[in-house]
């Protein structure tokens, strides 16, 4: 999973896995969440990010173990 923060549009996108996305839809007002060509959910778009998330802090709980990688 990777986060990705765009300051030029104030956007976050959630990238859940590497596959790519085949639809989009819009399931509340500025948040948009894409499928992959079999349904399943790859990724989460939130729009106007900084309005919604507090975008100062990142925490875990519990990942699953295994290789943890910070850029």
């Amino acid at each position: 999973m990777k986060l990705h923060y765009y300051p030029d549009t104030d956007s976050l996108y959630i990238d859940l896995n590497a596959r790519p996305s085949a639809d989009s839809r819009e399931i509340a007002e500025g948040l948009v969440v894409d499928f992959d060509s079999d349904g399943r959910v790859v990724g989460i778009d939130i729009q106007h990010a900084s309005e919604i998330v507090d975008l100062k802090t990142l925490e875990t709980e519990s990942p699953p173990a295994g290789k943890t990688r910070f850029a």
